[in-house]
């Protein structure tokens, strides 16, 4: 389907909005140089990013002090975990006028496919999966891809593990994942059941949740962070599903060590953006005989003489890893990202 061409009027009114909102930014540009010059602000301090809410960030000062400040224009998007240099205003806000070097970045990409930074500065990836909604292997693979990408340390969590009994094979695939030197976790948040060997996962660092939406991830941040507002949303009975509750990235330091990056709910996680040898990270047990198949280019599918299909009817590679492989691979085949 063609897109339907924009009236000359539509055109305008998009091109004065675009022009407004840059004028804006550039007003509050001068502002703050004009204070930088005069004097105005204060002298430069490091700050960490807390919250984002679109034209303004929520930074903390070293002393725990929040601040909402202005970011300059001229700087690249900022994100929840970033570490900053930012100015006091004597009106009780403040400027952000550089951001220091990130040690990771969790990115993923937006609706039109280009990739979007989410969090920065991430230790671990805690993916949480449950019976009920089933989290199916094949989503948690490409989980495992999309963390190798961004190099943070993946961990599964199984919550819900009393429900086991509707999915008893989600036991042997943490087997499987833990074989293959990933590290699992079984909890129940609504028993509080393993939520001390999560808060000893977290407890130095800054740690992201990610998973399906129903798989209990909100419920298990809001027994970490007891004396937080957190909304946890219930399953709806006609998806099976759990309603999105949380809406912007927040940093929220743990009673008992550590920070924690809330980010809005992820459903799929964009593959779109891997490249060859980040698919290799999130399969190593592929990865370990492909360089030795017979042809240089083989796709272990149907060449003879392929190390991986034999390795497969040997059993040391799991069938469905190599048809999880294959599918991500042809999806990420199909779409080429555009990074900013």
């Amino acid at each position: 389907m063609s897109k339907r061409k924009l009236s000359r009027q539509q055109q305008f009114r998009i091109d004065r909005i675009q022009r407004e909102r840059l004028e804006r930014a550039q007003k509050k540009d001068r502002k703050a140089d004009e204070k930088l010059n005069d004097g105005g602000l204060s002298d430069p301090e490091s700050g960490l990013i807390i919250a984002h809410y679109g034209a303004t960030i929520d930074v903390e000062s070293q002393s725990g002090e929040v601040y909402r400040c202005h970011v300059r224009s001229n700087l690249p998007a900022l994100v929840t975990g970033d570490q900053v240099i930012w100015h006091r205003d004597d009106d009780g806000t403040g400027v952000i006028s550089a951001v220091e070097p990130r040690r990771s970045i969790l990115t993923r990409p937006d609706t039109r496919g280009r990739l979007r930074p989410v969090a920065a500065n991430v230790d671990r990836i805690i993916l949480v999966v449950s019976p009920a909604p089933r989290t199916p292997a094949n989503l948690i693979d490409r989980y495992l891809v999309a963390t190798a990408h961004d190099d943070i340390l993946p961990i599964i969590l199984l919550n819900k593990q009393d429900l086991l009994d509707q999915a008893p094979e989600m036991a042997t695939e943490l087997e499987q994942y833990e074989a293959l030197g990933y590290s699992t976790v079984r909890a129940s948040a609504k028993e509080d059941k393993g939520l001390e060997t999560i808060q000893s996962l977290v407890k130095t660092g800054n740690s992201v949740f990610v998973g399906q939406s129903g798989v209990g991830k909100s419920s298990i941040i809001d027994r970490l962070l007891p004396d937080e507002d957190l909304k946890v949303g219930q399953i709806s009975e006609s998806t099976g599903k759990g309603r999105h509750t949380t809406t912007t990235a927040r940093l929220y330091h743990i009673p008992t060590g550590g920070q924690l990056i809330d980010s809005p709910g992820i459903r799929e996680f964009g593959l779109w953006h891997t490249a060859p040898e980040d698919l290799d990270k999130g399969f190593p047990e592929i990865y370990r005989f492909a360089g030795t198949c017979k042809f240089r280019d083989c796709t272990h599918t149907h060449e003879p003489g392929c190390r991986v299909k034999q390795a497969v009817e040997e059993g040391d590679i799991l069938a469905r890893r190599l048809d999880s492989f294959l599918s991500i691979r042809d999806s990420v085949d199909e779409v080429t990202i555009r990074e900013l």
